[in-house]
């Protein structure tokens, strides 16, 4: 490694990027994932998890555990002691896929541009042995390094709004695997039939980081070696009552503190928008802090208690009524068996969040009950809740009739605003932008667009000027990454985001701040303000 490298970069108050080089070879990504092995064979107090990239891991921790000190000198530590040799070589996964004509549109288009014919491509492509560099951008996306460099193409120059699962793509020296429907810009060539990421499958994931893959066609059998590893399902407290969904509201889903362990497989954390209202509204009926709740968005659903319970309701101000009677917010509130939640008048605030003892006793899948929308799993069925939907809650503790009348202090709330300051520590990637473009980013105010949502806050102000180009070498990306696009509008990554992304990030918003930003409305206006990392970890 040259001087310059390898380089440890805060992400945030709470996690850090270990970028070993600015080269994208093999060899750099056995030394990523030799890392990624030493960092899983030997965690640090406070690991919360590794995430393997192109050139790069990205190593997030808990702050209450360790502090940044101590988190830099145990990466430290881990790169003095790496050990090439120790890397295993993966397993071997055979992908049978058939090119061209539906399956391949663009097959035509990327021997046009290479000079070839389509019969020379899919030789050329179906001889190397690939290595998977990553899995990232959507849960079970692989990015393999090994396509030989007559077949680089570049990106289409409009993206496709969706492409089909299994699709196999190139863009420029990049090939990949897509595991589910999304939109994307890469040139597809063929489609495999091989799941590559099922929710339901005991080993929900075809490939992981490290393996190896040869393409066969589609006619040949493939032969996957797999280890099986189950779906973390947790345990799960008895339900003995339910709360029946009347009316579904704008867009209500079960979420609990969300989903870690997943993202070196594409999956995002999800959880809450307003972490904040999700634990004081669990506290405040007796639950732990990160059991399930119910996230409202902008319009309020209509419930029905099968038994007595407490409920909370905290984050956005809401009209809530218990049956006849109007109930505070950021209250435990009491509950008759067949008596109805209602959601009102929404009087500021974007989302709020309402706890009920016990908590929503639905199945985890990966270790939690958070709904992932964009991938169709976990909370009810991957979905926003519906009417007749039944959601079961576990026992009410004994102490329930003590808490009820409870009181979140109205000191200790966040201080909600339509126009809020959001402090962030700058990094990993502000070295990509010139000394105007930061100036401008922590002295400008700019609009909530109509286009956020829980994947990400797009902002409209103006611009960030970056010193070169406007895409890096995909690396990973933490709820609160402010990405800024070739059009220098900052988009900050929320409860959904994708986990790695090829935007420079100017910064992090800091996790004290980012309820804050979650209740913010379209046309609502956000500052930015510059914040050291230990000032971070003290809010």
């Amino acid at each position: 490694m040259s001087p310059l490298w390898p380089r440890i970069l805060p992400v945030g108050e709470a996690a850090f990027t270990v970028e070993l080089s600015d080269r994208l070879d093999e060899e750099l990504g056995r030394q990523v994932h030799a890392l990624d092995a030493a960092l899983s064979a030997r965690p640090f107090p406070g690991l919360v998890e590794t995430v393997p990239t192109y050139r790069a891991v990205l190593v997030t921790y808990d702050p209450l555990v360790a502090d940044e000190a101590a988190v830099r000198a145990a990466l430290n530590s881990a790169l003095a002691g790496l050990e090439m040799g120790a890397l295993p070589q993966g397993r071997l996964v055979e992908i049978p896929v058939r090119y061209g004509g539906e399956a391949g549109p663009d097959l035509k288009d990327v021997a046009a541009h290479c000079g070839l014919t389509p019969e020379q491509v899919i030789r050329l492509y179906t001889e190397p042995t690939y290595r998977v560099a990553m899995l990232g951008f959507a849960p079970g996306f692989a990015y393999l390094f090994g396509l030989p460099p007559q077949l680089a193409t570049p990106r289409l120059a409009t993206p496709r709004l969706r492409v089909e699962p299994g699709s196999v793509g190139i863009a420029g020296p990049q090939t990949g695997l897509y595991a589910l429907p999304t939109p994307g810009g890469w040139r597809i060539i063929g489609r495999t039939s091989l799941p590559l990421f099922d929710p339901h499958r005991e080993e929900p994931f075809a490939l992981r980081a490290g393996d190896r893959v040869r393409f066969v066609t589609a006619d040949s059998k493939p032969r996957t070696a797999t280890d099986e590893r189950p779906a973390a399902v947790g345990d799960q407290p008895p339900a003995i009552a339910s709360l029946e969904v009347i009316e579904g509201g704008f867009l209500t889903t079960v979420q609990d503190a969300g989903r870690f362990g997943w993202a070196r497989f594409g999956v995002s954390p999800s959880g809450p928008m307003d972490a904040f209202a999700l634990r004081a509204a669990n506290i405040l009926v007796g639950n732990a802090p990160d059991a399930a709740c119910l996230e409202i968005t902008l319009a309020g659903p209509v419930l029905r208690a099968s038994h007595e319970c407490l409920i909370a309701v905290c984050g956005a101000e809401f009209d809530v009524r218990v049956g006849s009677l109007p109930v505070p917010t950021w209250h435990a509130v009491y509950v008759r068996a067949g008596q109805e939640i209602r959601f009102g008048q929404r009087r500021c605030g974007a989302r709020a969040c309402l706890a009920v003892s016990g908590g929503i006793a639905l199945p985890q899948f990966l270790g939690a009950r958070s709904t992932y929308l964009p991938g169709g799993f976990g909370g009810l069925e991957g979905r926003a809740l519906r009417a007749r939907d039944q959601l079961p809650f576990g026992p009410t503790g004994d102490d329930s009739a003590n808490r009820a009348g409870k009181v979140w202090p109205r000191a200790a709330r966040p201080l909600y605003s339509s126009h809020p300051t959001l402090r962030v520590v700058l990094g990993p990637q502000d070295d990509c932008f010139t000394p105007e473009g930061l100036a401008t980013f922590l002295s400008s105010e700019y609009e909530v667009s109509h286009s956020s949502d829980r994947m990400g806050y797009r902002l409209a102000g103006p611009a960030v000027t970056l010193r070169d180009k406007a895409e890096i070498v995909s690396d990973g990306v933490v709820t609160g990454s402010v990405q800024i696009p070739g059009d220098g509008q900052p988009i900050v990554m929320m409860a959904d985001h994708q986990t790695t992304g090829g935007y420079p990030k100017i910064a992090t918003v800091i996790r004290a701040d980012l309820p804050l930003l979650a209740q913010c409305l379209p046309g609502d206006r956000v500052r930015f303000r510059a914040s050291s990392i230990a000032k971070a970890q003290d809010l």
